[in-house]
């Protein structure tokens, strides 16, 4: 079985005019120069907009950008197209959709398959939910959070994205595993957890007080454990020539 990788990160404020360092962190762990990386964009319906932002995260210089569209499906062999990629970058939005039109059109387990042969799975909010067995999310009101239980399980237990970016998530999240929700793993808005194979390797961060939690059920309490985060260096500037889509 080749070096397996998931990058899952609470989510990435904007840097601009700069490459987020946890962009730079995922296309290292390639070793390539340039990755062939495919952006699922399911989340959002395949929403042009969303597609462009996403190019847009992803340096041309370093990346051969494509994306996988579902909601109007012009690639027939996903197997083939997701196993060519070196990192699979899923974005955000509505995790139960994005993980019932995967299942509809046999993504999850080519996602699986890309995993085991260690092609990069990569994301955020929903882009590094979906790897875990369930956690927090607004994919059933937008207004309020409620627990998912359905996600893909490459990883053990729960998780929960935005964790210092939205009020709700860290008193929800303890409340879910007090009243018996699978233990997990939360993580910050410019943090990332980076996992080899099943376990957790290491937290990294661009931003001072950006990092991840265990939070766990023990003794009948919540308790939340802060793991130290390894700083990255300062994003670099973005290539001053971008080309189009699917470039």
């Amino acid at each position: 079985m080749s070096e397996r990788h998931i990058v899952a990160f609470g989510g990435l404020r904007p840097t601009p005019g700069r490459v987020h360092p946890i962009v730079d962190y995922v296309l290292d762990l390639t070793g390539k120069p340039r990755a062939r990386v495919a952006i699922l964009p399911t989340a959002r319906g395949d929403a042009p907009e969303i597609i462009e932002l996403l190019y847009a995260r992803l340096p041309a210089d370093r990346t051969e950008r494509s994306h996988l569209a579902l909601f109007s499906r012009s690639i027939a062999d996903i197997r083939g197209y997701l196993l060519s990629q070196d990192v699979i970058w899923v974005g955000g939005g509505n995790t139960a959709n994005m993980l019932a039109v995967w299942r509809v059109h046999g993504v999850d387990q080519v996602l699986r398959e890309a995993w085991e042969a260690g092609i990069v799975l990569a994301g955020g909010s929903a882009g590094s939910l979906c790897w875990f067995e369930g956690g927090t999310t607004d994919s059933f009101n937008l207004y309020e959070l409620a627990p998912i239980r359905d996600g893909l399980g490459f990883l053990s237990g729960t998780h929960c994205p935005h964790y210092d970016g939205e009020a709700q998530r860290r008193p929800l999240y303890h409340r879910l595993i007090s009243e018996g929700l699978p233990d997990g793993l939360a993580v910050d808005e410019d943090a990332a957890a980076h996992f080899f194979g099943t376990e957790l390797a290491e937290v990294v961060s661009s931003r001072e007080s950006a990092t991840a939690y265990r939070v766990e059920r023990k003794g009948g309490q919540t308790v939340e454990t802060r793991l130290d985060a390894r700083p990255l260096p300062t994003g670099r500037p973005l290539p001053w020539v971008e080309v189009g889509l699917g470039k």
